[in-house]
């Protein structure tokens, strides 16, 4: 089972402890001190929880709160299966670092089935917020086999895990294509080939920075120059990128600036830009993702609009600065008005040779460890299941 984790705002340590301070001894979470609370119309029932090694540690004047948490969730929707569910974790609703979530994708969970979710997180919390709990757990979203969905969706998760759930319907249909086709032995060949492609996908570390160049990474806005996005554009894409750029010194990429078209029938409400750098040397990496940012976007046909950032990213690969050559986008993601998403096909990944950069849907990565670890056969009869 894959999640994805995500803290909502940077766990930040503010100032020099004093040696007190620094000599502090974390201690275990008090009971009572987590709260877990679901509506009471939720198709997910909380059925018992477990914290292992959760700690909280004082920080001056705040504390950070190692979270270990197991939970157990029973579907109890009556009819429908569901495919995903996002938790939101919350240590403190302003303070910085004080807001989480944990999604897990690709779930097949039957009515009346249960399945255990597990939270890894670290929050902060300003020791003065001594009201309430040390931290609240509640529901997101769940994602339902039809695609429809519950929740009050505050952070968006109706549409990242619709996403997630087209990319793994995309993904296992590759497999169980391969299989119809070659039988087993394709199987494995695909499967084979998703593990290689997983170990040797180039990485690049991307550091993202507010405003203007870092003085500290030696760039020197003197020696800034504008360079133009190149772009990959898909047949179906309801998206299309007309043209963009961004501000480039050395191993810096600042202000990123790109204007797309609707060119399908539908008003789109957000689109998503995948930004692919490549070093002196030829070799392209994922470098970020450019979300549409307006939250009141309304994208009608034949219209245009523009995706700005007020950022820099600073590239570097095993802590060596990789200086930017050149910058391709292309579209990964659109949401219509209607709630409908649109993602590139397998076919539109394989032959612009995406597949190699981009990291595999969490579908993709639970069906090749599925093979790592148990084998062809357990694999073939996951496949059988849907």
């Amino acid at each position: 089972m894959f999640m994805r984790i995500r803290t909502l705002g940077p766990v930040a340590f503010l100032g020099l402890a004093g040696a007190a301070t620094l000599m502090a001894q974390g201690y275990p979470l008090p009971s009572g001190s987590i709260s877990i609370k679901f509506p009471d119309d939720s198709p997910v029932l909380f059925s018992g929880s477990m914290t292992d090694q959760s700690r909280a540690t004082p920080r001056g004047a705040a504390m950070v709160i190692d979270l270990h948490l197991s939970m157990l969730l029973r579907n109890v929707s009556g009819s429908k299966q569901i495919h995903g569910v996002t938790l939101r974790v919350v240590s403190q609703e302003v303070a910085v670092g004080g807001k989480g979530s944990v999604t897990y994708p690709s779930l097949h969970v039957g009515p009346g089935e249960s399945f255990p979710v597990r939270i890894e997180m670290q929050l902060m919390r300003p020791t003065q917020a001594v009201n309430g709990p040390l931290v609240e757990v509640n529901l997101d979203g769940v994602l339902f086999q039809d695609l429809s969905f519950y929740g009050p969706n505050r952070l968006n998760s109706e549409r990242t895990m619709k996403g997630e759930e087209l990319e793994a319907r995309r993904d296992r249909e590759y497999f169980k294509r391969a299989l119809a086709q070659n039988g087993a032995a394709g199987l494995q060949s695909a499967v084979l080939d998703s593990l290689v492609r997983q170990s040797q996908r180039p990485r690049l570390d991307a550091l993202v920075m507010r405003g203007g160049p870092s003085v500290a990474s030696g760039a020197n806005p003197a020696q800034e120059s504008t360079a133009n996005f190149a772009f990959l554009k898909f047949p179906d894409s309801p998206i299309t990128p007309l043209d963009g750029s961004a501000q480039i010194s050395g191993n810096e990429a600042r202000a990123p600036r790109v204007q797309v078209q609707n060119n399908s029938t539908k008003p789109v409400k957000y689109f998503e830009l995948g930004w692919l750098v490549t070093d002196p040397a030829g070799q392209q990496y994922l470098a970020a993702s450019l979300p549409a940012t307006d939250p009141g976007l309304m994208l009608r046909p034949s219209r245009t609009a523009q995706v700005m950032q007020d950022t820099t990213l600073r590239f570097t690969r095993n802590g060596q600065p990789v200086k930017v050559q050149g910058m391709t986008g292309f579209v990964s993601q659109v949401e219509f008005e209607n709630g409908e998403i649109w993602i590139p096909s397998r076919q539109n990944l394989e032959s612009d040779g995406l597949l190699r950069l981009l990291a595999p849907s969490p579908e993709e990565q639970r069906l090749s460890d599925l093979y790592r670890r148990n084998g062809i056969n357990a694999l073939l009869e996951d496949l059988k299941k849907y």
